[in-house]
């Protein structure tokens, strides 16, 4: 596996570190071997990622807290230009308040594989709904997770809910795609159109009627 260059701003071990299991994950999987992590991230003693987060839940755990505090600060700037504009909320809009700032972690702060580890991992606590809901720095999500609830209110309650928690699985899912899009040159990172398609995607899977069917028989 290849090392991983740590932009020159990040100077610490920790930073480095995180840096590069966020890539090596994205690439590899949960799985991937703190040897490789430390050496990705230029650290001569194996035990390097265990000093610093104790086991790979508190590593995963740390990827996504140094993210969110970038997304976090985005997201509640949107929602206060929303906000000022004082027009009722929509699922679109609500889905630009969310996903935007996703985007921009590739076209304004080059971050390219954060998506891809998202999509690896899934399942892990840290992005759980419970994670998302309750966490005292995910206000901004919570915020909008409420507000896409009552943005449907065509849909019956428990439809609703399995939407909305099977949101982020496709979330994760598009947003991986055209992240390994920007990098194989197939997509502009600052491509807004881009940026709009997959919104309108998460929009239909929230928003899709439910088709009459005749019992199975």
């Amino acid at each position: 596996m290849g090392r991983y260059c740590a932009p020159v701003a990040e100077t610490t071990a920790r930073d480095r570190i995180l840096l590069a299991a966020e890539q090596l994950i994205s690439e590899h999987g949960r799985l991937v071997p703190f040897r490789d992590i430390a050496a990705a991230a230029g650290q001569r003693n194996n035990s390097a990622v265990q000093y610093h987060f104790g086991s790979r839940d508190g590593l995963i755990e740390a990827v996504v807290e140094r993210r969110i505090a970038t997304l976090e600060v985005r997201r509640l700037e949107l929602l206060a230009e929303r906000a000022a504009l004082d027009e009722p909320d929509d699922v679109h809009a609500l889905l630009e308040v969310l996903v935007v700032p996703m985007f921009e972690l590739v076209a304004r702060h080059g971050i390219g594989y954060y998506a891809r580890f998202l999509e690896q991992i899934r399942t892990h606590p840290a992005v759980t709904d419970e994670a998302n809901l309750n966490g005292e720095r995910r206000t901004s999500v919570r915020v909008i997770m409420h507000r896409l609830e009552r943005a449907l209110p065509e849909l019956a309650p428990p439809l609703r809910v399995r939407r909305l928690r099977r949101l982020p699985t496709a979330l994760f899912a598009l947003l991986a795609d055209h992240e390994r899009a920007v990098q194989d040159g197939h997509v502009d990172a600052q491509d807004v159109t881009a940026w709009a398609e997959t919104i309108d995607m998460l929009a239909g899977l929230l928003t899709a009627p439910v088709a009459a069917r005749a019992p199975m028989r």
